[in-house]
């Protein structure tokens, strides 16, 4: 079975946007981001492969048999924009989506440009949503 390589490193979280980030706009909502999901999840950010700021862990299994571990919440300042690792599939949520703001979907994540694009108050009930319904599924960080 292949290995996961999105896992845990040692990087400095803020030396990776200080030099990953080269829109100052994007560096402050980088910042912000830590800020938030910080407090949101209770968890210190801490670098996942070489791009993904994550927030706490949690361990899955799917039913073929693959299993590994993720971030509980997640973002990745990427170029074009914001990758937010803080969906789970629950009813809240795809009720959240209507008062989100500017955002695109992806199969695993939301895209938006600027954390200006979106409503704060919604992300952090999706956030609190998405630690519910991981604690309830997976065997979880934010269980201790």
């Amino acid at each position: 079975m292949a290995k996961n390589k999105t896992t845990e490193t040692e990087v400095n979280v803020t030396d990776f946007i200080n030099s990953y980030v080269d829109n100052e706009q994007k560096k402050a909502d980088s910042f912000q981001l830590i800020k938030l999901l910080s407090k949101w999840s209770g968890f210190e950010p801490k670098m996942w492969g070489p791009t993904i700021i994550g927030f706490g862990s949690y361990h899955y299994i799917y039913a073929s048999g693959h299993e590994g571990d993720a971030p509980l919440l997640g973002f990745s300042p990427r170029k074009s924009a914001f990758s937010l690792y803080v969906y789970s599939p629950t009813e809240e949520n795809k009720h959240l989506l209507d008062s989100f703001g500017k955002f695109k979907m992806g199969k695993a994540c939301i895209y938006v440009k600027k954390l200006s694009d979106i409503n704060i108050k919604t992300l952090e009930k999706m956030c609190e949503a998405t630690i519910a319904y991981l604690n309830e599924h997976h065997e979880c960080a934010c269980r201790n």
